[in-house]
């Protein structure tokens, strides 16, 4: 749907800093080599805790960070061939969450009904991601697509973001084009202007045309008028729940969010240079010296600023969450709608789910009454 780019204030709805995701996504929880054989380690996805760990094989699991014993934080145990082990008494669990063994149980004595929740897991563009939600979907659900990873002209430069903010602050503060005002001292982008702008349930499409000059400009190579002022566009795609953004002719940034809570969100995010057309063992020599110097001097100085400003947004809301605020972007808007509705479909769905459970049991002891079989999941 084509909307509308005047800019026109409204007033925005504050649930959209209260909702929580749809997980039936696939959400990045960490960068592949971090993860070594035989390692695991603790994440948060929106408020689960995950034990995730790499077995001897090298693949990658992910299951719920609770051992359904006693409760002991699993990511605190040891990895055992495709198993993780429980720390307090050894039990331990497969792939799929299902406990197959403890240590002091005879052979032939039957191991309890016991298991941790599984995750699907899976493993590209050098980043580790979980899926959530109802694990029936997650093939049905695509990882983003992002095809200047095997280029070997771009030179990729990883970059991971901690914010303290609600997911949709973060989510805002990248479609938002018109903070150009706050990065004046990095002699950032000025003039911003919303091109168009399109919508559906699941995405926002910006585009704006945007103005550089100086120092970065020239570094950039975007200056080319004698003035030393050039103009790009700079299209935004957001896919829920994850970004592509490009600078024309310049840049490429696939920004994978992982909503940690309602108070901090992280981002794993992949930056392609194109115009850096050396050799890929040229590259591999240069890149241990040249990828840190472009994070840090490039890309964190104008990150720190946007964090600080997102923190600042985040802790406001918190100490009057009936503030009113008015927004003149309609991509914002957009965006807003669009984060608000996959959460609204989420719960519909989630309800009706459960509500179909509830008949089915139902079904089932009104058969059972009548046959004078009680079904074991209403025996209480």
């Amino acid at each position: 749907m084509e909307l509308a780019t005047t800019l026109k204030g409204q007033t925005i709805q504050n649930r959209v800093r209260e909702i929580g995701i749809n997980p039936n996504y696939w959400y990045p929880v960490a960068w592949a080599d971090s993860l070594k054989v035989g390692q695991v380690t603790p994440v948060t996805l929106w408020q689960q805790s995950i034990a995730l760990y790499r077995d001897d094989q090298g693949q990658v699991h992910a299951l719920e960070n609770a051992c359904p014993h006693k409760g002991i934080e699993l990511h605190r145990g040891e990895v055992l061939g495709d198993r993780l082990v429980c720390p307090y008494h050894g039990w331990e669990f497969n792939s799929a969450g299902e406990c197959v063994n403890i240590p002091y149980f005879p052979p032939e004595q039957k191991l309890p009904c016991a298991s941790a929740r599984s995750y699907p897991t899976d493993e590209k563009y050098g980043i580790v991601w979980v899926f959530p939600g109802d694990s029936t979907l997650a093939t049905l659900r695509q990882i983003p697509e992002v095809p200047e990873y095997s280029d070997p002209n771009s030179l990729v430069i990883p970059i991971t973001g901690m914010f303290n903010s609600h997911f949709s602050i973060s989510n805002e503060n990248t479609m938002d084009v018109f903070h150009g005002y706050l990065h004046k001292n990095l002699q950032g982008w000025f003039d911003p202007f919303l091109l168009s702008l399109k919508q559906t349930d699941s995405t926002v499409d910006a585009e704006y045309r945007v103005s550089y000059r100086g120092f970065l400009s020239k570094l950039l190579g975007l200056s080319t008028e004698s003035n030393g002022i050039t103009t790009r566009i700079v299209s935004i795609h957001y896919n829920y729940p994850h970004y592509h953004s490009t600078m024309e002719g310049v840049s490429s940034l696939y920004l994978m969010r992982m909503p940690v809570g309602p108070n901090e969100t992280r981002s794993f995010s992949l930056l392609f240079l194109p115009k850096v057309r050396i050799s890929k063992r040229l590259q591999n020599l240069v890149k241990p010296i040249l990828v840190p110097l472009v994070r840090r001097f490039l890309f964190m100085r104008f990150l720190e600023q946007d964090v600080e400003m997102m923190e600042s947004e985040q802790r406001i809301f918190q100490q009057n969450p009936q503030r009113r605020y008015v927004e003149v972007n309609p991509a914002i808007l957009a965006l807003q709608r669009v984060l608000v509705r996959q959460y609204e479909q989420f719960v519909q769905q989630s309800s009706q789910l459960e509500h179909r459970q509830e008949e089915s049991e139902s079904n089932q002891t009104q058969e059972a009454l009548v046959t004078g079989q009680m079904p074991e999941s209403s025996v209480r």
